[in-house]
């Protein structure tokens, strides 16, 4: 993530402490995919108490952009900063290959570099990437078109295919698959910097991330 950022993009971005209390300074959060305290538990559900969580929660609630990438999407649910949950894989095993996605709705901070309905391709990886919610909280998704992609194939078994949703304010997204592994041809795809690219235009002062 630092270097599709830093690299790429040529934004400034630091990587900052799960004990950090304060985000003061920054444009946008990102939470990256990974591991939190070795998935204990469930994926993201002890990195929901770091004490940053509390400064996270506030740059959420003050209206800026924050955004969870697979294991950071996990930990944005069990957060309470989105509906649902990330539960395991319908298949039980890991699963790391390219993914074709639809983009639902580009009318978003983190989707209107692209087309509506665009198919694009992004890695995914993760054992724990099978989205749920009831049907009332699905219903309110699609009614306030918080759902920003699908997958085309649902390797996962997600319900109604989603692969990334976000808040009903419009400034927090979680989404399974990795952008910022498809940044670069050398990577296969360059179809994750629309993503990225989104943001920045949306936020004309996102330069620190």
């Amino acid at each position: 993530m630092v270097n599709a950022l830093r690299d790429i993009l040529k934004m400034e971005a630091d990587l900052v402490s799960a004990d950090t209390t304060t985000l003061t300074g920054y444009d946008a959060v990102i939470l990256p995919g990974g591991f939190s305290y070795g998935d204990y538990l469930r994926s993201g559900a002890i990195a929901r108490f770091a004490p940053v969580m509390t400064a996270v929660k506030a740059f959420a609630a003050a209206g800026k952009p924050v955004m969870g990438i697979c294991n950071g999407f996990q930990i944005l649910t069990e957060a309470g900063l989105l509906p649902g949950a990330l539960q395991a894989n319908r298949s039980s095993k890991f699963i790391c290959k390219t993914s074709e996605l639809i983009v639902k709705n580009n009318q978003t901070q983190f989707s209107s570099a692209y087309a509506s309905q665009a198919h694009i391709q992004l890695p995914i990886a993760h054992g724990e990437g099978n989205y749920y919610c009831d049907d009332e909280t699905l219903t309110t998704l699609q009614e306030h078109q918080q759902i920003v992609f699908e997958y085309v194939d649902n390797p996962n078994g997600s319900t109604a295919n989603i692969a990334g949703v976000m808040n009903q304010a419009g400034n927090v997204l979680g989404m399974m698959p990795h952008p910022e592994r498809a940044v670069e041809a050398i990577l296969g795809s360059t179809d994750g910097l629309g993503i990225f690219q989104s943001l920045i235009a949306a936020n004309k002062e996102v330069t620190h991330a």
